[in-house]
């Protein structure tokens, strides 16, 4: 599918004209190349990748390198996508100046147009100060994994007044510092619903937060059923990759044992005369 590149400009646009943004997840090369030729508009290569990818139990772990080296991989393989990276956990809450250093590392060395960061007002002094020195910012809020420990586990937010009226007050002042893009994650949909009404030029891209947000974002090991272990509520299967992949080396595994595979077509000659002339 061919379209234009897509940018801040473009994810601004669609917000205020009404059309849905669509965003998944993308580790490598291999996924990158297939979700752009479907016409996807944004991919995010999310600190996810440390479960995904790398067998982690939590996010806590990925560190800037591992980042860096699977938005690089992306990179080789984008097409009209805006790619957004994770800043991974520690890596921008220590001091401004690491959330600015590490910030341009994702965008000089991995080649991504944004950074993703997970947090509310706490971190909007940082926000605008990477949007002053040119540095594309999409915020998150709700469950924010990397605060998992501190959570107690991954639980829906903004259930309650306080915690409600929090998430609101928060998206409304990450959008004043300047982010173009919020992503809400585990909120209730009339909550993401009247954040997303609320927000005049920042898109919302809900992740188990309702049809209401501007746009949506899955996993792409999740959307496309990688796995028949745990997947969660808001997820949806759109293919069983797991049973294809499982079945087809099942296939490859009975076909070698009864030497079926390779068959004559899989295979090269040599002239008789040849093997006439060794010794």
């Amino acid at each position: 599918m061919n379209k234009k590149q897509v940018t801040t400009s473009t994810i601004k646009d669609m917000k205020q004209q009404g059309e849905p943004i669509t965003m998944v997840t993308a580790y490598d090369y291999a996924m990158a190349r297939n979700v752009n030729e479907a016409g996807i508009d944004m991919i995010l290569i999310g600190d996810s990748l440390g479960n995904v990818m790398l067998g982690y139990n939590s996010t806590v772990p990925v560190t800037m390198e591992e980042m860096i080296h699977h938005t690089k991989a992306v990179i080789r393989a984008n097409g009209a996508a805006m790619v957004v990276a994770d800043m991974p956990f520690m890596s921008y809450q220590a001091s401004l100046a690491d959330g600015m250093y590490n910030a341009a590392r994702l965008l000089k060395e991995g080649g991504c147009a944004a950074v993703k960061l997970e947090g509310g007002s706490e971190i909007c002094e940082l926000v605008a100060k990477l949007v002053t020195a040119g540095i594309p910012v999409v915020g998150h809020i709700g469950l924010t994994p990397q605060s998992v420990n501190q959570m107690g586990g991954f639980k829906v937010q903004g259930k309650d007044v306080a915690a409600a009226q929090k998430l609101l007050d928060d998206a409304k002042a990450l959008e004043a510092a300047g982010a173009f893009a919020i992503v809400m994650e585990c909120v209730p949909a009339a909550l993401a619903a009247k954040v997303t009404a609320e927000l005049k030029t920042a898109a919302t891209i809900g992740i188990g937060a309702g049809s209401g947000c501007d746009g949506q974002v899955l996993v792409c090991n999740d959307l496309l059923g990688f796995s028949d272990g745990f997947c969660p509520k808001f997820a949806k299967k759109y293919a069983d990759l797991h049973g294809a992949i499982v079945g087809a080396v099942q296939d490859y595994i009975r076909e070698v044992k009864e030497r079926s595979f390779p068959a004559p077509e899989h295979t090269f000659k040599i002239d008789d005369e040849v093997l006439e002339k060794l010794y």
